[in-house]
C-alpha cells in the first residue's frame, strides 16, 4: 500500500492529515498495522477529551500486543471513529481511509509548529525502508 502524500507521519507510526485550518485527523500507518497484525480492539478517548502532542491518547489491541497511540498534535477530540468499535479490523484493511482514529480540534498556530516536526511521506518511507 502506498503512503498518501497529503499527510505527515510521526516516528511512532501515526499519520496526521489537516482537515481545514483547525482540525487534524489521525490514524496509524500501514507499516504500523502490518507490524501489529490482526487488530481486535480499539480504545478511543471521548469527544471533548483534551490530548497532548507526544502523549498517548488511545490504544490499539492486536493478537500480538496492545500499542499506545501517541498524539502528534495537541487539542480536543471532536470526532472519533465509532465504526472501529464493531469493526476494528478496518484499520488493517484501510488504515489511511475508513480506519482513521480521531479528529482533533487544534489551535492552528500551535498545530503548524507540531506538524513541522513530523515527516512527509517520502521521509517516512525512507525511515521505514518502504
Amino acid at each position: 500500500m502506498s503512503m498518501p502524500d497529503d499527510r505527515n507521519y510521526s516516528a511512532e507510526h501515526i499519520w496526521a492529515k489537516q482537515q481545514g485550518d483547525s482540525v487534524v485527523r489521525i490514524g496509524i500507518t500501514d507499516y504500523a498495522q502490518r507490524a501489529l497484525g490482526d487488530v481486535i480492539a480499539v480504545t478511543l478517548p471521548d469527544i471533548g477529551t483534551g490530548v497532548q502532542a507526544e502523549i498517548a491518547c488511545a490504544d490499539v489491541e492486536s493478537t500480538k500486543s496492545v500499542s499506545d497511540i501517541v498524539a502528534p498534535v495537541s487539542g480536543t477530540v471532536v470526532a472519533r471513529n465509532a465504526g472501529l468499535e464493531d469493526s476494528p479490523e478496518t484499520i488493517n484493511s484501510d488504515p489511511y481511509g475508513q480506519g482513521w482514529l480521531l479528529d482533533i480540534e487544534v489551535d492552528p498556530a500551535k498545530a503548524a509548529a507540531e506538524l513541522t516536526v513530523l515527516r512527509d511521506a517520502s521521509a517516512y518511507a525512507r525511515s521505514t525502508g518502504q
